[in-house]
């Protein structure tokens, strides 16, 4: 089993966290098997609808949270609250206006989760940990 590796991000749901163009960033994977994972982390998860996909999104609830989310950013600030059912997280890109993610597959089964991002390698100028990056205010995602 590969518990760490480095992998690409690329695409418009992760920005301003990722660029466009293609970011490298770490991985590891022990902290999903252990549930070591919480709000504001950036994580690897299957595809819920492509699962030969892999996607990086932030993961903003786990089971028993509440979550607020905005329903159509692009056309309102309509805002919708939600339960998180057991064994399910909640994901979100960083990038509201342009990602695809719980607010329109919905909860994602735990099981789907496969890594942790940590630490972004290239831009070099970019070099970094992303632990708790672009999270907002901790006590928002209970």
């Amino acid at each position: 089993m590969i518990i760490i590796e480095w992998l690409q991000a690329y695409g418009p749901s992760m920005v301003p966290t990722f660029n466009l163009t293609g970011d490298m960033f770490l991985a590891e994977r022990l902290s999903i098997k252990f549930g070591k994972v919480g709000p504001g982390n950036i994580i690897l998860l299957r595809s819920p609808e492509f699962p030969r996909k892999v996607m990086v999104k932030r993961l903003l609830g786990l089971e028993s949270h509440s979550v607020t989310y905005v329903i159509e950013p692009m056309k309102s600030d309509r805002c919708d609250t939600i339960g998180v059912p057991k064994g399910h997280v909640w994901v979100e890109g960083d990038n509201i206006y342009n990602s695809r993610d719980s607010r329109q597959f919905g909860h994602v089964p735990y099981g789907l989760l496969e890594g942790k991002v940590f630490c972004k390698i290239w831009p070099s100028k970019e070099f970094g940990s992303l632990m708790k990056s672009g999270m907002k205010d901790p006590d928002s995602y209970s």
